[in-house]
């Protein structure tokens, strides 16, 4: 397995230079293809639902606004791409929302790679709700660049995924992100397996939690080792809180240049809402968050 296809979403967020380099540099792995996608924010349900009347000159100055700023963003992207040295790539300008845009050409991709959410260019970002969105609606593993950029060592050049920690609960979700990360892991220098509070799922984790994901790995060629750790337990019945709290810190203890884990969610409310540990690592997140539905 690789990633031949990559695809990446090009906005207007101030650091997505940054995005667009390490979704190069994940395609140059494998040689790969790289497509980077501007959305319009035009939901294509307007269009097919003939909601939109295109005529109208108000609305035909707004719609024209909006591609033109979607192919402002794009202009920077094949320069940067043939700079960094990938011949294969392409772009597109989509009229449709983010979300449901990225998430119907990601299902012709192998891996996505969109933005964090930047509070302070709010105007600018897909939203909260994007990542959960385009993993929900896809089928394809996501991963999420920090907005300030991947961090970079002192010479500035940056081999993805060299130090990589993995949040595992045994959960089906977590198994899909280790496996669709396969040949990020394979390629790491050093990889660390998580296990928060084990104890409050001893029927998936077994006698020796992570001991199981550990003999897969290396069957796969992938040297881990295991780190489990107990979160503070809050509240009458001293449930595990925190989990997203510990995981960025131990990513930062262990030096980590990128987290692996699994994102599921509650249909409740709107579309899909992120567990909170997950919630909590994409908005506190410094580092690149890989993450399978």
């Amino acid at each position: 397995m690789s990633y031949r296809s990559i695809l990446v979403h090009v906005d207007d967020a101030p650091r997505v230079a940054e995005r667009i380099r390490y979704a190069v540099e994940l395609a140059l792995l494998d040689d790969g293809h790289l497509l980077g996608v501007a959305m319009t924010g035009i939901s294509r349900a307007l269009y097919q639902n003939a909601i939109l009347d295109e005529q109208d000159p108000n609305l035909a100055l707004h719609l024209n606004f909006l591609r033109e700023r979607a192919n402002r963003s794009l202009e920077q992207f094949a320069p940067l791409v043939q700079r960094l040295g990938l011949q294969s790539l392409e772009q597109r300008v989509v009229d449709d929302d983010p979300g449901a845009g990225l998430s119907l050409l990601a299902r012709h991709a192998d891996l996505v790679v969109i933005g964090q959410a930047d509070p302070e260019h709010m105007s600018t970002s897909a939203g909260s709700e994007f990542p959960a969105q385009v993993l929900t609606n896809s089928g394809r593993p996501v991963l999420v660049v920090p907005y300030a950029g991947p961090p970079r060592p002192a010479g500035g050049q940056h081999a993805p995924a060299r130090r990589v920690l993995v949040a595992w609960n045994a959960s089906k979700e977590a198994a899909r992100a280790v496996s669709d990360a396969l040949p990020l892991l394979k390629r790491a220098d050093a990889v660390w397996i998580a296990v928060f509070d084990p104890d409050t799922e001893k029927a998936l984790h077994g006698e020796s939690p992570g001991a199981d994901l550990l003999q897969y790995l290396a069957r796969h060629g992938v040297d881990a080792v295991i780190l489990v750790r107990q979160t503070q337990r809050s509240g009458v019945l001293k449930r595990p809180s925190g989990t997203g709290e510990a995981l960025l810190s131990l990513a930062a203890e262990q030096e980590c240049d990128l987290m692996v884990l699994g994102a599921y969610g509650h249909s409740r409310f709107r579309e899909t809402l992120l567990g909170g540990a997950t919630r909590t690592v994409l908005e506190s997140m410094t580092v690149p968050v890989f993450m399978a539905h």
